[in-house]
């Protein structure tokens, strides 16, 4: 079975996710393709080599054109249902939002109807969680494990103001899932990131047993004081885990 193992030491970001998987192998003229069946326009997707802590990575930048509305719940998934992608990509992409706008109506004491993304809601977010979803199905990614997760400290600002970190939304996506703190005062792990990864993983834990194929690096933007990279092993995998480290979501 070919999986997908994400260890979060750095946390994680929705650019973090397909900067790994594209340095893991994965075909950015093919994830390009796929995503215009989203019909979205007024963005580009370019990837550069860069170095964290002296590891050489791959970090993918959205770069939106023009500036774009807030959208609510119903607003993007009706941007994925009317595209021409895949069933089993629409049904995932919109399993991410919608566990994203509960987590959000959830803090805010909202109905997810009411829920407006604000940042989560632009371009670059639809590239991010689309783009994971569909990277994972070209890479033929059976199942996903992932580590515990590592989150930041101190405050965030945001359209509601300050926020401390990890930001309620993201505490709530990773509710039963291992997390830790170094202390770092930087968001490391933002609510997208989390998002895409507590919808899309089967398994937290420590790494099963595996046969590595390829290891992918995605950089981060932030400067911190240990390697801003999200790293990806895509292996063979029998992938028995130990019961008293699996957490299953």
């Amino acid at each position: 079975m070919k999986a997908a193992y994400f260890d979060c030491f750095s946390g994680i970001s929705g650019d973090m996710v397909l900067g790994a998987l594209v340095d893991a192998g994965l075909d950015l003229g093919q994830l390009e393709s796929e995503l215009r069946r989203l019909n979205l326009t007024g963005y580009h997707i370019r990837t550069e080599e860069t170095e964290r802590g002296g590891i050489r990575a791959t970090q993918l930048k959205v770069t939106v054109a023009e500036e774009q509305k807030e959208r609510n719940l119903n607003d993007i998934c009706e941007i994925i249902e009317k595209s021409s992608l895949r069933t089993s990509v629409k049904i995932k992409s919109k399993q991410v939002f919608l566990r994203l706008a509960k987590a959000e109506a959830k803090i805010h004491g909202k109905a997810t109807e009411q829920i407006h993304f604000h940042e989560v809601g632009a371009v670059d977010a639809l590239v991010d969680v689309v783009g994971a979803v569909i990277a994972l199905q070209e890479l033929g990614i059976e199942k996903v494990y992932a580590s515990q997760v590592h989150v930041g400290t101190g405050f965030v600002k945001c359209s509601h103001g300050l926020l401390p970190l990890p930001a309620p939304a993201t505490t709530e996506l990773l509710r039963g899932v291992p997390i830790y703190s170094t202390g770092i005062r930087k968001e490391l792990t933002t609510p997208t990131g989390a998002a895409i990864l507590t919808t899309l993983c089967d398994e937290f834990g420590e790494m099963p047993s595996m046969q590595v194929e390829k290891i992918g690096y995605g950089a981060g933007s932030r400067e911190l004081p240990l390697p801003s990279l999200l790293r990806v092993f895509i292996a063979n995998c029998s992938c028995q885990y130990e019961p008293d480290k699996e957490v299953v979501l």
